[in-house]
């Protein structure tokens, strides 16, 4: 149902530069230093009272940008407040550093602010080891969680340090942002509790990760819930999207702003009923039983980076456990932790 988009803005603004998208909403784009190359942010509101919503990976070439920004879209001026939409290191790299810059208050939901200081500490189960043991229990080959290993910490790379304390994004709540109200549209799967901002007014969408206009959203599993349905969780979190005004520009993390919200949450509900009945066939080729590591190859067609590698694992496991849940599959452990995917048992005739 791609085809059902539109896209009003055929490019994306040059760095350093920004794009009026509606009234009182401003689009900038900041480099990734990985495949994914580039994240959007989104300035709402003019004057005194601008709002950042998101603040790119916290490197040199994000941070020069964001300098250049001060003196030209920002005019010399500081900005009210930042709001980050989830603890990914593209959306909240920069928010100590910026809300040190102009004294800003840092607004998310408690969720993405725990988790944050939780991964970059290595605590209650996000320590680099609970991950490299959960791949491993997942089939991954050794070499593969070495390279992990010997990469360390990533996620301080991008975050090099947090905000001590923030403001709370509740959802279902309302917040001001540049004179217009939006409301705090929460997702789950992709992240803890992320927050997505609607403003009915401007008929405008700001998404984060939880619709993209070209890719799917990345849900994975990590030891810290090793069971959880992830996928479920995000597949049910569309709902409210989709009953959003069909005419609404959505405002993406990645990719271009578009319209056509029904299309993309129809085309993503089918992607995944396409992936799991892909994953069912896969197991039964195998011989019944498949691990993680195994069916990576089913979901991502093409060569993977390290990085790459590390969402793909979390991504089979997301969609294996939600065949389990279903009753799809049958989740397997042996004596030596390594965990399996089998197809269930058929019934004995009476």
């Amino acid at each position: 149902m791609s085809e059902r988009l539109l896209f009003p803005f055929p490019a994306p603004p040059a760095a350093g530069e920004a794009i009026e998208v509606a009234p009182g909403i401003r689009w900038i784009r900041m480099p990734l230093p990985f495949a994914l190359d580039h994240i959007n942010l989104w300035l709402v509101g003019e004057g005194d009272g601008v709002a950042l919503v998101d603040c790119g990976y916290g490197d040199a070439p994000t941070r020069q940008l964001w300098s250049q920004h001060f003196g030209t879209t920002l005019r010399g001026r500081a900005p009210a407040r930042l709001v980050v939409t989830h603890y990914h290191p593209d959306h909240l790299g920069n928010a100590a550093w910026l809300a040190a810059h102009f004294g800003l208050p840092v607004y998310m939901s408690a969720a993405e602010f725990l988790t944050a200081h939780a991964v970059r500490d290595g605590l209650a189960g996000h320590a680099l080891a609970d991950t490299c043991a959960l791949f491993r229990a997942h089939g991954v080959e050794a070499d593969h969680v070495a390279a992990l290993e010997a990469r360390g910490n990533n996620y301080r790379r991008g975050v090099p340090e947090l905000p001590q304390s923030f403001r709370r994004l509740l959802p279902g709540s309302t917040q001001k942002l540049g004179g217009c109200d939006f409301s705090v549209l929460a997702g789950y799967g992709h992240s803890p509790e992320h927050a997505a901002l609607h403003c009915a007014d401007r008929r405008a969408l700001i998404s984060g990760d939880m619709l993209l206009p070209r890719i799917s959203t990345n849900i994975s599993i990590w030891p810290v819930e090793p069971d959880a349905d992830a996928l479920a969780r995000f597949l049910d979190s569309l709902a409210a999207f989709e009953a959003l005004p069909d005419d609404t520009l959505v405002l993406p993390s990645h990719g271009l702003p578009f319209r056509g919200i029904r299309a993309r949450v129809h085309a993503l509900r089918a992607h995944h009923r396409a992936r799991l009945a892909e994953l069912v066939a896969a197991v039964e080729d195998s011989g019944g039983s498949a691990t993680a590591a195994d069916v990576v190859p089913v979901l991502f067609r093409r060569e993977l980076d390290l990085q790459q590698r590390f969402f793909a694992i979390g991504e089979a496991i997301a969609h294996l456990n939600h065949l389990a849940a279903s009753g799809r599959l049958v989740r397997e452990t042996s004596a030596d932790g390594r965990i399996r995917f089998a197809l269930p048992p058929k019934p004995r005739p009476s």
